[in-house]
């Protein structure tokens, strides 16, 4: 999914509106969606996202299910994902099968 008349970061968040409450995707996922390897890209949309409420970032997490950074810090990342039903232990996703958003 390119769009040439979006920027990278405005597809990973365009992307990233997708994912429903409940659900979390990867890094390598979402840049897979884009048809790219620039995982560590995906990273710095994320963090460079200038709207934390429309643009959903803490649904993505690492690929082994382990939370990942958050603009808003780790423990709020924690929180979001609890309010949305995820369980979280040892900051892991428990059941990462169960809650995956494929985009395909």
């Amino acid at each position: 999914m390119k769009n040439k008349d979006l920027s990278f970061n405005q597809q990973c968040w365009q992307l990233l509106k997708k994912i429903p409450k409940g659900k979390v995707t990867t890094y390598k996922a979402l840049a897979n969606a884009l048809n790219t390897k620039a995982y560590q890209a995906v990273g710095s949309a994320m963090a460079a996202n200038p709207d934390l409420i429309s643009v959903p970032c803490h649904r993505v997490i690492n690929s082994d299910g382990r939370i990942g950074k958050f603009a808003l810090g780790e423990a709020k990342k924690i929180e979001l994902l609890r309010s949305e039903g995820i369980e979280i232990k040892d900051n892991k996703v428990v059941d990462l099968e169960h809650c995956f958003f494929d985009f395909s």
